[in-house]
């Protein structure tokens, strides 16, 4: 709105100039009446009219408003020929109302030839001559610093879409910062856990094992009562080994940078060699975005921590593949399925799923598996339509080491 009125005061400020050059040699007569009328028709098509399109005019309001100003100014300038002055405000405004580069010049060819009429009628046929040199000298001023002022428009809108884009990078930048602070912070509370925690607690497994085998000999019932009470620790212990090197197979980055599928591989083979759940990879797409991958990858984490903290499984299998145009990713196992579990709910974190594909303009159901456990499926729009589908390779990290070996040792 503040343009707006910027254009309304220069609009009353050519007027005003106008009027004032026709008063300035009275007496007065109907050549001034008609210099006045045209000025007020003037200020009629503009606040009637025009000054709606001061953001910008369609083609036909464009043509229709330029034509007008061209007739009131033919028409001002056959009263008196200082009329002409009004171009000073009508160039420019065609200018800058234009919806293109055609448009705007037609308008200012309108306005010169309204000129040339203008002068044309006052002077007779020596004022075509007059009105000529005036409509060529002002059209060509106006068209040179249309140009002009057209190229540095376009310029500054190009460095303002850069500048965005650069926003956008940085943006990006900084998000890739932080995901890698996530992904390095993680690997280092995996590594803390694995040589503290979990080192402690396979010893504390096996010292409970040799006290219990030194206690084997003793007879009584206060050697059974503490026999009892060293299975109990032994016991409590192997569970929280057990939760901890669960704790390290999740918190431990596992990368997409060789693809999906490797990366599904060598997740389900730490998870297996820490769990002791054996877990089964299948394959069937491939040129995924690297933005899609790694939300796929974060998703079965997360499935594979939610089997371990509360499947009871001994089994899963993770599964991604292309059905039209999108991706789908399903892990399943056979626990004890999900019971009531929804997202956000007791720390099953399927608000996490959830909000991954989201951000994707993705989708995700959990609940339970045809053949009982769970099933949880990610399905996420393939951005590269063109991508080739491979063949299905089935993975099985099996022949890995030793699921069951002890981390540390322990039996």
């Amino acid at each position: 709105m503040f343009t707006v009125r910027w254009w309304d005061l220069a609009a009353i400020v050519v007027a005003s100039v106008t009027v004032v050059l026709s008063l300035i040699d009275p007496p007065y007569g109907p050549p001034d009446w008609g210099t006045w009328a045209t000025i007020g028709a003037f200020l009629l098509v503009w606040f009637a009219y025009a000054r709606r399109y001061v953001e910008g005019a369609s083609l036909g309001h464009h043509l229709a408003i330029a034509f007008l100003f061209a007739c009131i100014t033919a028409a001002g300038t056959a009263f008196e020929p200082s009329f002409a002055i009004l171009q000073a405000f009508i160039y420019p405004f065609v200018w800058v109302t234009a919806p293109g580069l055609k448009s705007a010049l037609a308008a200012n060819i309108m306005v010169a030839v309204g000129i040339v009429v203008g002068y044309t009628v006052h002077g007779g046929p020596t004022g075509i001559v007059t009105g000529f040199g005036v409509a060529i000298l002002s059209v060509g001023f106006s068209i040179a610093l249309g140009l002009w002022i057209t190229r540095i428009a376009e310029v500054g809108a190009e460095r303002a879409r850069l500048f965005d884009e650069l926003q956008a990078a940085q943006g990006q930048l900084a998000a890739m910062h932080r995901d890698a602070g996530v992904t390095d912070e993680r690997g280092r509370l995996a590594r803390e856990i694995h040589d503290t925690i979990a080192q402690s607690l396979t010893g504390l497994v096996m010292v409970a094992q040799r006290a219990g085998n030194r206690l084997e000999p003793v007879e009584g019932e206060p050697a059974a009562s503490v026999r009892g009470d060293i299975e109990l620790m032994e016991q409590m212990a192997r569970e929280a080994l057990t939760e901890a090197r669960g704790l390290v197979a999740s918190l431990t980055p596992v990368g997409a940078d060789a693809g999906l599928a490797d990366a599904l591989v060598r997740l389900a083979t730490s998870f297996q060699r820490e769990t002791g759940v054996v877990v089964t990879v299948t394959a069937d797409a491939s040129g995924l975005d690297r933005e899609l991958e790694v939300v796929l990858l974060r998703s079965a984490q997360e499935a594979l921590a939610n089997v371990r903290k509360h499947a009871g499984a001994r089994h899963a299998a993770i599964s991604f593949a292309a059905e039209g145009g999108d991706v789908v990713l399903t892990v399943t196992d056979d626990g004890i399925g999900p019971g009531d579990a929804r997202p956000g709910e007791r720390g099953f974190g399927l608000a996490g799923i959830r909000d991954r594909a989201a951000l994707v303009g993705g989708s995700f159901e959990f609940g339970p598996g045809a053949g009982g456990g769970a099933r949880l499926r990610v399905v996420v729009p393939r951005s590269s339509p063109a991508a080739q589908t491979e063949p299905t390779t089935r993975l099985n990290p099996t022949t890995r080491p030793n699921p069951t070996t002890p981390m540390g040792g322990a039996a």
